[in-house]
């Protein structure tokens, strides 16, 4: 079933602004690339010459080695919520990048113990097993190196899809903090143990600054500026409406709000300091836009951390981290916008509804017209600034309308002309990316966050 409240043209006041762009999201990659050639020279400058196959398989787990170490500094780094890289590259990309990467380093890592042992065994004429002891066993920080790899090796396992499809979010994420402990046993091993490092004072200060700087932004981006702003914003739960089945909003008060800066699309890391939630800080998106006293987050059941904000009670201290994400106006590059959301995805959209300028279309798809959230604000919206709203339901069946080409079409004219802003469950996201694509929407203007860990 579909319904449309229509009407033709932006609100008053409300001007197309040209987009922010930002050179931050091709510059990273260029710089983590440059930083990969400046190891591989080290272990070039540093090697005379490769001789046998010893000499190439001690290279190779040598420059594994370098490799697996730069990487963990990178990794660290693309997760320390630096908002110049948050903001403008996305929190999602960046997650993307840092499981890529993690991918990487664990193959780096496991080939550098593989290779080295190995080429070691070939210069020394002994076996596999008896080189392993002697190198775990008799060199210095290696039986620690040893733990931290296995860490490693460890958390790339969980980190695999099958396994966490059967781990809660708040179990993957306390894991990964064994990964700070893997880096710091593996950092000394490399500076005892690294022919690199070992009586070279510059690559010791390198290495050294490189890991004390990316230490120093997670100290102050991940913990001091989190407890900075919940002692000065001092946020509370004022009230707990219900929306839909299952979903609820959260409304917050604090102090000073307007310097948090948050924008419609952001989101904020939320940890509630109720029992069974304070241990963890879970992603909700801002569902209104940001007040002087007031925030506002509306979030579906879907776990147990979701489901247990409905019994929240008023007066309940909230410590929130951001605001994070790059799904903002600043995306935008055309002046038509398509605001695509399904089922509770509607909760960024909603914000960027009411403070996009220029000519804008909402499309709220549900299951069922009891799954619509927030429709009576979002009407009120519609019709404040004249802009148009269609809710698509799939149930009653006899009024469902598939996600294609030909559907979105139907609903938005000129479709290949508007930036589309797309926020949904993963399989509905997809399906839209695909619909989007084949209507002729570029995909450059096709703008999306995913947070599925």
């Amino acid at each position: 079933m579909t319904t449309t409240s229509t009407t033709t043209c932006a609100s008053r006041g409300m001007r197309h602004r040209r987009p922010r762009h930002s050179v931050v999201p091709f510059l990273v990659p260029l710089v983590i690339w440059a930083g990969a050639a400046g190891v591989l020279s080290l272990w070039w400058s540093d090697t005379a010459s490769v001789v046998g196959p010893a000499g190439w398989l001690t290279g190779a787990g040598r420059i594994t080695g370098l490799l697996a170490g730069y990487a963990c500094a990178v990794l660290l780094a693309l997760m320390a919520r630096m908002p110049l890289l948050d903001h403008t590259i996305g929190t999602d990309r960046l997650a993307r990048w840092h499981a890529l990467g993690g991918r990487c380093t664990v193959a780096l890592a496991l080939a550098h113990t593989l290779l080295i042992i190995w080429g070691y065994s070939l210069t020394s004429h002994t076996d596999v097993v008896s080189q392993t002891s002697t190198l775990v066993l008799r060199y210095p920080d290696l039986l620690k190196g040893t733990v931290g790899f296995l860490l490693f090796l460890a958390t790339g396992v969980l980190s695999a899809r099958a396994a966490r499809r059967r781990m809660s979010y708040e179990t993957w994420h306390y894991l990964h903090f064994a990964t700070y402990l893997a880096v710091f046993l593996t950092f000394g091993h490399q500076l005892s143990n690294g022919a690199d490092f070992v009586g070279n004072r510059p690559a010791q200060l390198a290495w050294y600054t490189l890991f004390l700087g990316v230490s120093a932004l997670l100290t102050w981006y991940r913990f001091a500026v989190p407890l900075r702003r919940g002692l000065r914003h001092r946020l509370r739960v004022a009230a707990v409406h219900p929306e839909a089945p299952g979903v609820v909003s959260v409304h917050l008060t604090g102090e000073h709000l307007d310097e948090l800066g948050g924008e419609p699309g952001q989101f904020l890391r939320w940890r509630f300091m109720a029992r069974g939630l304070w241990w963890t800080a879970n992603p909700y998106s801002l569902s209104a836009p940001a007040r002087l006293r007031h925030l506002r987050i509306t979030v579906k059941a879907a776990g147990g951390h979701s489901a247990a904000l409905a019994h929240l009670a008023p007066g309940t201290r909230v410590w929130a981290e951001g605001p994070y994400g790059g799904f903002t106006a600043n995306r935008r590059t055309a002046p038509k916008v398509l605001l695509l959301a399904g089922g509770v995805g509607i909760t960024p959209l909603r914000a960027l509804f009411e403070t996009l300028p220029g000519d804008v279309t909402l499309v709220h798809r549900a299951r069922r017209p009891g799954d619509l959230a927030l429709r009576g604000e979002l009407d009120a919206i519609a019709a404040r600034r004249r802009a148009t709203v269609h809710y698509v339901v799939d149930e009653p069946a006899g009024y469902s309308s598939p996600l294609t080409a030909q559907g979105l079409s139907a609903l938005v004219p000129d479709l290949a002309a508007h930036d589309v802003y797309l926020c949904g469950p993963p399989g509905m996201t997809q399906a839209a990316i695909t619909a989007l694509r084949e209507a002729g929407v570029p995909a450059r203007r096709i703008h999306h966050e995913s947070f599925a860990f």
